[in-house]
């Protein structure tokens, strides 16, 4: 078998049945040429495929932030169950943050007119959190917790009423206009609200 290529054509020839083939030259480098070119439209379009799974991920992972009033009224439960019974929360005095892992934190007044006066004292509210917590100085484990500003120290209890927490608070005699209950962005971490009466929350 003997093979010449004169000019654009190469020839193919046969000894054994003596004939000659003639194939165009363009024919394999064409089939060559697309043979590569479908091979790079399939890497662009799987690099196109990744790129948009990484933006939608970086999408839908929300930034640390306030929580909306829809959000709250979504979260924040209607009942909470604290020492032996349930009273409703106060939605409209409710506040909360949610982190870029999407763990939340909620705070809310409680109506304890049911509870004894005793426990009314130091129990003024519901924490719900999700992260671990430091509330002045004292870390917080994640959890269920009531809570309240009594005396001169902020304390939150468990839902057997047995105090887990302790921490002094700050008074803020110049806030102009004090609300029942809200939280302030404060650095890493907040500030909550209960009158013009406030302690430091940090997510840990």
């Amino acid at each position: 078998m003997e093979f010449s290529a004169p000019g654009s054509r190469y020839s193919v020839h046969c000894a054994r049945r003596s004939k000659q083939f003639r194939v165009p030259v363009s024919f394999p480098i064409l089939i060559l040429i697309e043979g590569k070119s479908m091979r790079n439209m399939r890497f662009a379009a799987a690099g196109t495929f990744v790129a948009l799974l990484l933006t939608s991920g970086l999408a839908q992972k929300a930034a640390q932030h306030l929580l909306s009033s829809d959000e709250i009224k979504k979260a924040v439960p209607a009942e909470f169950f604290f020492a032996e019974q349930k009273a409703p929360t106060q939605v409209r005095n409710a506040a909360g943050f949610q982190l870029a892992n999407g763990k939340m934190t909620l705070a809310a007044l409680v109506d304890a007119s049911g509870y004894s006066t005793a426990i009314q004292q130091k129990y003024q509210g519901m924490l719900i959190t999700e992260s671990k917590l430091n509330i002045g100085g004292s870390e917080l484990a994640p959890g269920q917790y009531g809570f309240g500003f009594a005396g001169d120290r902020f304390v939150v209890m468990n839902v057997a009423n047995e105090d887990v927490l302790s921490a002094p608070f700050q008074t803020d005699a110049e806030l102009k206009r004090a609300v029942p209950l809200k939280l302030v962005e404060d650095g890493a971490g907040y500030k909550l609200y209960a009158g013009k009466k406030w302690v430091a929350i940090k997510p840990e």
